[in-house]
């Protein structure tokens, strides 16, 4: 049984390791979408600042678009970097966290995609961009549709699959740490067993309760019937 019980939580320590791994490739993976998300807001700021002063109470009236994408790309290194920490670690704590911002990512994902959709005029909504990155960008994926298609699926289809491996790495990982509980409580509760098979290797070294060793009682007696035979 306890053969048994080692190579079951030896299977379940490589399925561990298996999966942590695939959860941090998608996390190397979809960082490289952060990461260019942030170093586009950076380079919008940094054209914005050649030809005018750039000031922090002109970020949000006058930057409101590249303020958004610089706050979407660390909202997402932050969240990646969350979920290569919990596959590191394979905390169970710190798995719920990333699963939690993970939804809800992908959640405010859904909104825009389907405010965008049903709304036709969904940019006349916003406030106006002074900078011109919103049209450009909005004129970028119009000419390239079918390649921001793959590229949203793509996107979306890891998000997906880092949030599925996080769940069930999270099943995985609290079955194990019950396991380990019920190995302590059962060693705990069989200590006085064996203490207490131990104690009878003792009993015949004592003395008999009337004052006489058990032993030379014996061999008096024996004496006395072969006199009596003799």
């Amino acid at each position: 049984m306890a053969r048994g019980g080692r190579s079951e939580k030896g299977g379940g320590g490589c399925g561990r390791c298996c999966l942590g791994f695939l959860l941090k490739l998608l996390a190397f993976l979809q960082a490289f979408a952060a990461l260019s998300a942030v170093l586009y807001a950076a380079s919008i700021l940094s054209r914005w600042a050649r030809h005018h002063e750039l000031h922090i109470h002109h970020l949000l009236p006058d930057l409101w678009f590249a303020c958004a994408v610089m706050a979407a790309g660390l909202l997402y290194c932050a969240i990646l970097l969350a979920g290569y920490v919990a596959a590191e670690i394979s905390s169970g704590c710190c798995l719920c966290f990333y699963t939690g911002l993970a939804m809800v990512m992908m959640l405010l994902e859904a909104a825009v995609a389907g405010r965008i959709l049903l709304n036709e005029h969904w940019i006349q909504d916003l406030p106006y961009d002074r900078t011109g990155e919103l049209q450009n960008l909005v004129s970028f994926v119009h000419d390239n549709l079918d390649l921001c298609k793959w590229a949203a699926l793509a996107t979306v289809a890891t998000q997906a699959l880092s949030l599925l491996l996080a769940m069930v790495l999270r099943a995985m990982v609290s079955p194990t740490s019950s396991d380990y509980d019920s190995d302590e409580d059962f060693v705990v509760i069989r200590r006085p067993l064996l203490i207490a098979q131990g104690a009878p290797s003792y009993l015949p070294t004592t003395a008999d309760p009337r004052g006489v060793h058990p032993n030379l009682w014996s061999s008096s007696m024996r004496q006395k019937l072969l006199t009596i035979i003799l």
